[in-house]
């Protein structure tokens, strides 16, 4: 880019110097640009034939149309239409749009302005149905510059401000542009110059989008506006110099011609004819034997004025040419016209033709849909039936279940309840002998109080024999010491209750295993004795690991599950005692074993009885709710499936063996 501004540069010095027609600064210029189209050209030509996909095929076939738009209509309008078959065919809708648009703007620049606008119109209607927004936008823009080369300003005006509210509500930075670049066009065409320098773009913000877009044709566009700008002011001498500081990013041969041919106006608005004929000679140079057609016409028609005052015959050389040039352009329209639009129109019939055929299927598809639909609706008519039915049937079984919920709630509160009063029996009994030893000996120090104050009357204490007294006060001291010693004994059986009540928190607390299976031992007991009318004699053995220690435990839960397994162990060996002694059987000695040992990293409780056992008929059912061995009212068939349940929260296991006869051992395994 520094080599052309200095190229253009040294153009103004040699024409100061009057060496104008002499310098090889445009040769320059149009090798530079020659090199850009050709690597571009390469680009797009390698990565048509490397392409791997036909949607890249396809976007590739477009770029060639985009190629050739300017010198070769007739080759965008080739390469158009193979993209546009290849797009259609894999349903490619932006491939689609985008070959309509650069159909259409070969149509645009051949002249056939009807046939532009059908082809963008078409373009618009596959954006909209598939919501695509850019090629929305850019097809709005070339609608409205469509109307405005037919000189219908008003709808030209309304689709291109259209197409710019658009592409700036998607943030479209090229499309916002190029709707922009447009209008300001527009408004120059229609000679509103006010709306055109409202519209037109600042130097500062063409330079932001150069680097935002990375194209200097921005930057082009802004300058050479300004100097059309200038040129509508009559302001030659300021739009020359806008039209030559646009010059240099002149990237494309069309920007180039128009850019050389509007300093040749400028020229010839100053009275400048020298120069006018050589800017305007290097812009027909430009393009010549490119394809150029509208702008060789525009070149020669400018020329003709020039040398009309000057030299006649090179006036009509050059009207003669442009009138050649027009036949030409008008030939090349009506022949490319002729053979795209017939092959076009072919194209079109075929894929109407499978439009056509593909809504009948799709007609077709929606009558079988619709009578799957009737069925389906049908059957889910017949399912909706038995559904309501199923859930008539559900919300009575759901009723049932909540009865029967409430009814278990009832029943594990009573349980609750029934270990509660024998929690109570076992406490009331256990704590019924230190009373009764506090107040046996709180009768007798009563009795030997009146005997200590009778020998304290008497005449043999007064003589000086105090022995009696003596005796009768050790006797009162030792039976203090006995009334402290039970009552002591009675505080602690009512601390240790109290603290397992504060312990029944449901949550987890170091607990001496040890302790806990000895406590609820006697209590479970000391509960049979107070409530049993005719009490027998039980041996209770126990063997407690001593290295246990401490586990964490929920201990008025695990207090639960061995009172219920004490309980049921007093409960056998009381029954086959009893059915010995009905027997007058050899005598039974009804035994209850509780043993507590580690395990690698489990604790092992076992509560052993040698009752009758258990029968293997029932054993698998014994951990089920509602399930019990025991005589109707004695027993709510609850305690061991709550025992099983709380093990089982606390990460353990409970277990069961028994042999009929000979007795049953309950062991529950807990992690400690």
């Amino acid at each position: 880019m520094k080599k052309l501004i200095a190229i253009i540069m040294l153009m103004v010095m040699m024409q100061k110097i009057g060496y104008s027609q002499h310098a090889d600064w445009y040769h320059t210029i149009l090798r530079e640009v020659d090199t850009a189209k050709s690597g571009w050209f390469k680009k797009i030509s390698d990565g048509l034939h490397m392409a791997t996909d036909d949607s890249s095929r396809a976007r590739y076939l477009t770029e060639f149309a985009n190629y050739y738009k300017f010198e070769l209509p007739d080759s965008a309008l080739f390469y158009g239409n193979a993209a546009l078959r290849l797009a259609r065919q894999i349903k490619f809708s932006h491939g689609e749009a985008e070959s309509l648009s650069y159909i259409g703007f070969a149509q645009y620049l051949l002249g056939n302005n009807s046939k532009a606008l059908q082809m963008f119109l078409q373009g618009l209607r596959v954006a909209d149905k598939n919501n695509l927004l850019h090629d929305k936008a850019i097809l709005i823009t070339q609608i409205g510059m469509v109307y405005l080369e037919m000189n219908e300003y008003e709808n030209a005006e309304e689709f291109i401000k259209n197409g710019k509210v658009l592409a700036d509500s998607l943030g479209d930075t090229e499309a916002s542009t190029i709707a922009r670049i447009t209008l300001v066009e527009a408004y120059l065409r229609m000679n509103r110059l006010d709306s055109a320098i409202h519209y037109h773009m600042p130097e500062l913000t063409a330079n932001e989008l150069v680097k935002k877009m990375g194209q200097t044709w921005v930057i082009h566009q802004t300058l050479f506006y300004l100097g059309e700008i200038a040129a509508k002011k009559k302001d030659p001498g300021l739009a020359l110099s806008y039209f030559r500081k646009s010059l240099p990013f002149a990237g494309e041969l069309d920007a180039l011609f128009q850019t050389l041919l509007a300093i040749a106006q400028s020229h010839d608005q100053m009275n400048q004819p020298d120069s006018a004929a050589f800017y305007a000679e290097k812009a027909l140079d430009a393009i010549k034997e490119r394809g150029f057609y509208s702008n060789s016409i525009k070149g020669n028609v400018l020329l003709s004025k020039i040398y009309e005052k000057k030299d006649a015959v090179k006036a009509l050389r050059y009207s003669t040419a442009a009138l050649l040039y027009k036949d030409s352009l008008d030939n090349l329209a009506k022949t490319t016209s002729f053979e795209s639009l017939t092959a076009f129109d072919e194209q079109e019939r075929h894929y109407e033709i499978e439009t056509a055929n593909a809504a009948y299927r799709n007609k077709i598809k929606m009558y079988v849909l619709t009578a799957a639909l009737v069925t389906f609706s049908f059957i889910a008519f017949i399912l909706f039936r038995n559904n309501r039915n199923k859930l008539r049937a559900k919300q009575k079984i759901e009723k049932a279940y909540d009865e029967l919920k409430t009814t278990q709630a009832q029943l594990i509160q009573s349980a609750k309840m029934a270990s509660l009063g024998e929690l109570t029996a076992g406490i009331a009994h256990e704590i019924q002998n230190p009373l009764n030893f506090v107040n046996n000996f709180s009768e007798v120090n009563g009795e030997l109080i009146s005997e200590l104050k009778g020998e304290l009357a008497s005449d043999n204490y007064r003589q000086g024999n105090s022995q009696n007294v003596i005796e009768i006060i050790e006797d009162l001291d030792q039976n203090l010491a006995k009334i402290n010693q039970h009552g002591k004994r009675a505080d602690a059986i009512v601390k240790g209750m109290l603290e397992h009540s504060r312990q029944g928190t449901g949550q987890k607390q170091l607990t001496d295993i040890n302790a806990l299976a000895n406590e609820y031992l006697k209590l479970a007991y000391h509960g049979l004795r107070a409530k049993d009318k005719d009490p027998i004699a039980i041996g209770m053995k126990t063997n407690f690991d001593s290295n246990i220690g401490k586990i964490n435990i929920v201990s008025q839960d695990i207090g639960r599950v061995l009172l219920n397994l004490y309980n049921n162990a007093f409960y056998a060996v009381r029954e086959k005692e009893a059915i010995s002694r009905k027997l007058q059987a050899v005598s039974f000695e009804p035994v209850v074993t509780v043993t507590t040992r580690k395990d690698g990293n489990k604790i092992i409780i076992t509560v052993a009885d040698n009752g009758n056992g258990i029968p293997q008929n029932v054993i698998d059912k014994i951990f089920q709710p509602f399930f019990t061995t025991k005589p109707t009212g004695q027993g709510t068939g609850l305690g061991l499936s709550l025992a099983y349940d709380i093990v089982k929260a606390h990460g353990g296991e409970l277990k069961v063996e028994s042999k009929e006869r000979e007795g049953t051992t309950f062991t529950m395994q807990i992690p400690m």
